[in-house]
């Protein structure tokens, strides 16, 4: 399955129809251009609802295997229907500068990363996190992702409950040209919405991979991220992607 342009603009269409089908209906989703225009549309919709919801991850440190393994903590331990409702603002997202520890004793955090490397609030109307968001400066994820071997990533069992046998997948992400801020709001709303798609579950396997780019790869494809290229804004490029599942045998 090649990552054409038409299967990268069929999957972009796909999401706003699943999160947005209200806005999404007479909307022209055929090009790369008419998606930026439906982006920009939904972004002053959603800027504009009172009722949209806005998660806040505190960023002491960006490792991206831990930050993978502890936003899919987060974003499962979400009651089912808050994180639906987080859907429709297109699991919107603010990452702010911070020690999660220096911040117990005025924010009360719904998850925190196992090594504090990270912490999230929300997903809620802006306003409940708007001191947090006057107090902290926004991450400087400016530098380019650093290179990192293939890690495993176990999501752990105990964080909810289990509807079907653990899983491994792979987790691609693209590295050319990408930085660590593109790579958190990326792979944020690929795992987020994955754990929504039922895609990633308690006692699931990532296998985390850092490649140039996914062109080469030859799918199938769970789920992937899509977004227009930096360079070129009338295409559009394959920021990270889930394959398809394989059995884990021999767990309990």
């Amino acid at each position: 399955m090649k990552l054409s342009q038409d299967l990268l603009r069929a999957e972009a269409a796909r999401r706003v129809r699943v999160a947005r089908p209200d806005l999404a209906a007479d909307l022209d989703l055929s090009t790369a251009a008419a998606l930026s225009r439906v982006h920009a549309r939904i972004q002053e919709s959603v800027d504009t609802d009172t009722d949209a919801l806005l998660a806040v991850s505190v960023v002491r440190r960006f490792e991206l295997a831990e930050w993978t393994r502890a936003t899919c903590e987060f974003a499962i331990g979400l009651a089912p229907e808050r994180l639906a409702a987080w859907r429709r603002s297109f699991s919107r997202t603010i990452f702010l500068a911070g020690n999660p520890d220096n911040l117990g004793d005025r924010v009360r955090f719904d998850h925190i990363a196992e090594d504090g490397s990270a912490a999230w609030t929300g997903p809620a109307p802006a306003g409940a996190s708007a001191g947090l968001r006057r107090l902290l400066k926004l991450f400087d994820g400016s530098r380019s992702l650093p290179a990192r071997p293939d890690t495993a990533v176990r999501i752990p069992e105990a964080i909810g409950p289990r509807h079907r046998p653990p899983v491994r997948r792979e987790l691609y992400v693209a590295t050319a040209g990408t930085s660590v801020a593109d790579c958190l709001v990326h792979l944020n709303h690929l795992l987020v919405e994955a754990v929504l798609d039922g895609l990633i579950a308690p006692g699931d396997t990532l296998v985390v991979r850092q490649v140039p780019r996914l062109v080469g790869l030859s799918g199938p494809y769970a789920a992937l991220r899509v977004g227009a290229e930096r360079e070129h804004p009338d295409r559009l490029r394959a920021y990270a992607c889930l394959t398809e599942e394989t059995l884990v045998v021999g767990t309990g």
